[in-house]
């Protein structure tokens, strides 16, 4: 797949390019505003970055100005969620082999994903079909083909890579979106309700309760990771 920034006869799609002047703050209120805006209430922590409300509020403009600019407020989200996967390549240093390449994207994607997490939330399961993700499939596509993928299994196993970090990061970053006291529950259930089950009926979560409560999100992620990489060299070590 080709990244359409690199083709002057492609075009990725993208909002109208029209200004249109706020009623109500009296500034040009632009496509780009408009983009701005959701990635700063998305990074608040907010829930509602794309309700026509939530932005009107942001920009001190008529909501529904919001939609003289993009179709509607899905059009909204695969433009900022486009924007998110660029901040996450900016993070990948150039000159990395193919495993770290993977796990610098890992890296970014999980930052990113924490630091936007209702884009991130709302992206787990949808593709942007912009020039940002074409870059990343670009990326994952050359790590498994320089790791010795070819064809059907290269796209079968870059899907397997993306489509992972997406449901990782994504289930991440939806955590963050439920309230402190229903997070705080579910952290100190390890330490508290796991540790109190009966070791007759449940001997395994026992025999490692003190390992389970120490278990960090990070530590999970780290290990998943690992395991698509894992996973990829041994296909590859199996055409040898």
């Amino acid at each position: 797949m080709t990244n359409p920034a690199s083709n002057p006869d492609v075009a990725p799609p993208g909002p109208r390019a029209r200004s249109t002047r706020s009623k109500r703050s009296g500034s040009q209120l632009t496509p780009e505003a408009i983009i701005q805006a959701s990635l700063r209430i998305a990074a608040r922590g907010s829930a509602d970055a794309f309700t026509v409300r939530r932005l009107g509020e942001e920009l001190g403009a008529d909501p529904t100005a919001v939609y003289r600019h993009f179709r509607d407020k899905d059009e909204l989200l695969l433009e900022v969620a486009d924007r998110t996967l660029g901040e996450v390549l900016d993070s990948i240093q150039a000159g990395l082999g193919w495993q770290d390449r993977i796990r610098a994207l890992a890296d970014g994607s999980l930052a990113v994903a924490l630091k936007y997490p209702a884009v991130a939330s709302a992206m787990a399961s949808r593709t942007t079909r912009r020039a940002n993700e074409f870059r990343v499939v670009e990326l994952i596509l050359g790590a498994v083909t320089e790791a010795g993928l070819r064809g059907a299994e290269a796209a079968v196993y870059y899907r397997m890579v993306g489509d992972s970090l997406l449901a990782l990061v994504g289930q991440r970053a939806a955590y963050l979106l439920f309230s402190a006291e229903a997070r705080a529950a579910d952290e100190s259930a390890w330490s508290r309700e796991y540790r109190l089950v009966d070791p007759q009926a449940f001997p395994q979560i026992t025999a490692v309760a003190e390992e389970l409560a120490g278990v960090t999100q990070d530590a999970v992620y780290r290990v998943r990771v690992e395991a698509l990489i894992t996973a990829i060299e041994a296909r590859v070590a199996q055409h040898r």
